[in-house]
């Protein structure tokens, strides 16, 4: 005997249950309120806020006084460092992400998420707009974006750091080849959007312009070298 079918079994399923996008829920213009959360994801500031709660005071007066997880690293300890460097990329991954599922992958979204992100770690509006480098964001941003072209900046930094031993020297040859790399890595035989390809060199300039100091010292022979125990009096 075979169980009486209820009205629910009986009906086909809705188109709109079984390919339910998350975009259908949003309102069908343009979704400028992503550039505003995107800012706002950004300017979190993980590494005072790590610092802060495991009461090592704050991050801002000790060190070189930056919140990036460098700073914190050689502060507050390798895994405070380790916490803040994966939650700055993750908060740049889930604004760069959150765009393209709001507006089905447009990279002109996507890469204005990615700089706004960027801009909220540079100029976090929680600590007066005074944040860190941008590097761990920067790669946040990009790993939805061209995750080959961020592996590959990764090989730049660690052989930088591997032969030189300076981490904003690493930092900044790969921000500066990351223009280069999304060309070519975009897609295979095929150029990036225009808007992809000018994102990533915007992003690369804010990258270099706040290792202005970095560059200065590395000028000048004063720039500290990476070590296995972080030195109190190092700046970044």
């Amino acid at each position: 005997m075979t169980p009486p079918l209820s009205l629910a079994s009986a009906l086909p399923p809705h188109p709109a249950l079984v390919n339910f996008d998350f975009a259908q829920i949003m309102p069908q213009t343009d979704p400028w309120w992503l550039l505003m959360v995107a800012y706002l994801l950004g300017s979190i500031p993980f590494g005072y806020l790590i610092v802060r709660f495991t009461g090592g005071g704050d991050i801002r007066f000790r060190g070189s006084g930056n919140i990036g997880a460098t700073n914190v690293a050689r502060e507050a300890g390798f895994v405070s460092g380790i916490a803040t460097l994966l939650l700055d990329a993750a908060k740049g991954f889930l604004a760069v992400w959150l765009a393209g599922r709001i507006t089905h992958e447009n990279p002109r979204w996507m890469i204005l998420c990615a700089l706004l992100a960027m801009v909220g770690h540079l100029f976090p509006v929680w600590l007066s707009f005074q944040g860190g480098r941008g590097v761990a964001t920067g790669v946040g941003v990009f790993l939805p974006i061209c995750w080959p072209a961020v592996a590959a900046a990764a090989v730049i930094w660690i052989l930088v750091v591997a032969f030189w031993r300076y981490v904003s020297l690493a930092s900044i040859s790969a921000a500066m080849a990351m223009p280069l790399l999304v060309y070519l890595l975009y897609a295979p035989r095929h150029a990036p959007p225009p808007v992809i390809s000018a994102g990533a060199s915007v992003a690369m300039l804010l990258i270099i312009v706040r290792h202005r100091g970095n560059m200065i010292r590395l000028m000048k022979g004063t720039e500290p070298q990476l070590t296995l125990r972080g030195r109190r009096s190092a700046r970044r």
